[in-house]
């Protein structure tokens, strides 16, 4: 990926992070708690400071019952995708 559209996905995400959490009523030290880090650390996600880990990802999705596609802004879709039947 380009460091252009790098850029452009994490100035995106971290947009979108804070519309989710916003939106739930939540402050920064409520999903710190869900990740297991600390508010500086999930700060640094939302102000695009720091890059979000994929296993973090994952928890924030399934946290706000979305997919890792909306929150990274590849979708507009909200819903989460469904989970195959194995």
């Amino acid at each position: 990926m380009s460091n252009f559209v790098e850029k452009v996905v994490i100035t995106m995400a971290k947009n979108r992070l804070r519309e989710l959490r916003e939106d739930h009523d939540l402050l920064q030290k409520d999903l710190a708690k869900v990740l297991n880090c600390t508010q500086v650390a999930y700060s640094r996600y939302e102000l695009g400071k720091r890059e979000i880990p994929t296993d973090a990802l994952v928890v924030i999705a399934d946290y706000y019952h979305t997919s890792v596609d909306y929150i990274l802004c590849m979708t507009d879709k909200s819903e989460p995708y469904r989970r195959s039947e194995e």
